[in-house]
């Protein structure tokens, strides 16, 4: 595999963060550069060793790069890659740890349309509640799942490369359309994570939310976990998978309204049908995934 001489973070936290420190590891990169709009965030970057250079300028950065990884939130993307399209070296390989796909695909054919056959889009599957560069670990990716959504133009040594690194990382890789990663992640994890915020909303709604909060123990914590994640981060993914969330949302709905009629008719029969339907595919699920 060949080592990178010089990777560039376009945002330097968790996901990106992680990234370098396992390729680190791996002695696969010699050089790492982040970028960002916080300076403390880079200084702290910089002192936990995930990069070995900081800059706010994504152009000058990128000059002399092999793999730049677009690792900031997908509403910042397209500035990004405005900034860094005249700058970019010719074998400079381009990816993303975005959470959709379809919209940053067409961001790359708009704003980088002469360099499509080295760009790669990309999804780690992995991620947390935390953020920064603080939160960056060695082994976030270890046995992990990364989705590459490759362009009809992408080079396969671009896409092999990039395999190859996180393969380095620990992580398996798949190959999907960008639309069927679109509907597949409103499924399992956007509209899951929106429906952890809306709960979290009901909760505060209430004259005895305090008390409520009190009072919450497992079952609480295991199910809002995810409504503590970036606010930002999520506020762009909603947006740029509007239609695939809108029609799981629209499904959870009719699944919510069934179980209230459910429960307004005592229909004991009904009731249990929907319990024991998802509780037999949850432990299945958990079984085969070990969670």
């Amino acid at each position: 595999m060949r080592k990178l001489k010089k990777l560039v973070l376009l945002g330097t936290g968790l996901i990106g963060g992680s990234f370098s420190l396992a390729l680190k590891r791996a002695k696969c990169v010699e050089h790492v550069v982040g970028v960002g709009r916080n300076p403390d965030n880079l200084a702290r970057a910089l002192e936990l060793k995930v990069i070995d250079e900081a800059s706010s300028d994504a152009a000058l950065a990128v000059a002399d790069a092999d793999l730049v990884l677009l690792s900031a939130p997908v509403g910042q993307m397209a500035v990004l890659l405005q900034q860094i399209a005249a700058y970019l070296p010719d074998d400079c390989i381009v990816s993303d740890a975005g959470s959709t796909k379809q919209d940053v695909c067409a961001l790359y054919r708009q704003h980088l349309p002469h360099h499509l056959h080295r760009c790669v889009p990309g999804h780690p599957i992995a991620g947390s509640e935390l953020s920064g560069a603080a939160a960056a670990q060695y082994g976030l990716y270890e046995g992990r799942r990364v989705v590459l959504t490759p362009l009809a133009e992408s080079a396969p040594d671009a896409i092999e490369l990039l395999k190859s690194l996180w393969h380095a990382c620990g992580a398996q890789v798949f190959e999907m359309s960008a639309a069927e990663h679109d509907g597949i992640f409103s499924a399992v994890s956007h509209v899951p994570h929106l429906l952890a915020f809306s709960y979290m909303n009901a909760v505060l709604d209430r004259h005895d939310a305090a008390l409520c909060f009190d009072f919450a123990a497992t079952g609480f914590r295991d199910f809002t976990r995810i409504a503590a994640s970036h606010p930002e981060m999520w506020r762009d993914i909603t947006l740029a998978n509007k239609k695939a969330i809108l029609l799981d949302l629209k499904a959870n709905m009719a699944q919510l309204s069934a179980l209230i009629e459910c429960i307004e008719s005592h229909d004991t029969l009904g009731l249990d049908e929907k319990i024991v339907r998802a509780s037999s595919a949850r432990n299945q699920w958990g079984h085969r995934s070990g969670s």
